[in-house]
């Protein structure tokens, strides 16, 4: 195998690398908006469960009966 050949094999290894890398790194980036996005909505939930809470007494909202009764 001769120095070219090889330059060459290297070559293609770095682009296919770096593609592979610009892959990821937009997979993390989505992934990073996501976990975010679903933080925010848990802790819209906890503060509306803790208003709830609060306005109620100290009765849990899992713990309340059906309005029918």
């Amino acid at each position: 195998m001769n120095t070219d050949t090889r330059i060459t094999e290297l070559e293609i290894k770095l682009a296919e690398t770096m593609r592979l890398a610009e892959e990821l790194s937009d997979v993390v980036a989505d992934q990073s908006k996501r976990l975010e996005l679903a933080e925010r909505r848990i802790n819209v939930l906890l503060q509306r469960a803790a208003d709830a809470e609060q306005n109620e007494g100290s009765v849990a909202i899992g713990n309340q009966p059906p309005p029918h009764y």
